[in-house]
């Protein structure tokens, strides 16, 4: 099993979602530390396959998504949680993709720490 490891404020994120959300979300987490993928992950567009995948969950007419990476032999690093704010379109704001950007960077460097 990997390990999971949270960046940034994504923990704290996660936590603040409904309790049958967080539920499923961990669940999925669950099954990429086992090296599996759930139902509910896809790839996220722009991040070059499957090395980065998010987590869509529906409830009471709200969209919840954790963002996470299994780039890493040893680890699953989830980048960013958050809830879809946007009624338009399933595409995830820019503002959203440059922070993801920034945590995958973080999260590369902090795997390689670990590694030495």
């Amino acid at each position: 099993m990997k390990s999971v490891y949270f960046i940034g404020s994504a923990r704290e994120d996660l936590k603040s979602f409904p309790e049958e959300v967080r539920q499923d979300i961990g669940y999925a987490l669950y099954e990429a530390q086992g090296g599996r993928k759930s139902w509910a992950a896809k790839p996220l567009r722009g991040f070059g396959g499957a090395g980065v995948l998010e987590i869509i969950e529906d409830y009471l007419g709200d969209t919840y998504r954790a963002v996470y990476t299994v780039r890493f032999s040893e680890a699953v690093y989830v980048l960013h949680c958050f809830q879809k704010k946007s009624k338009r379109g399933i595409k995830t704001a820019l503002q959203d993709i440059e922070l993801i950007k920034r945590r995958l960077k973080a999260a590369e460097d902090d795997d390689q720490a670990r590694m030495r």
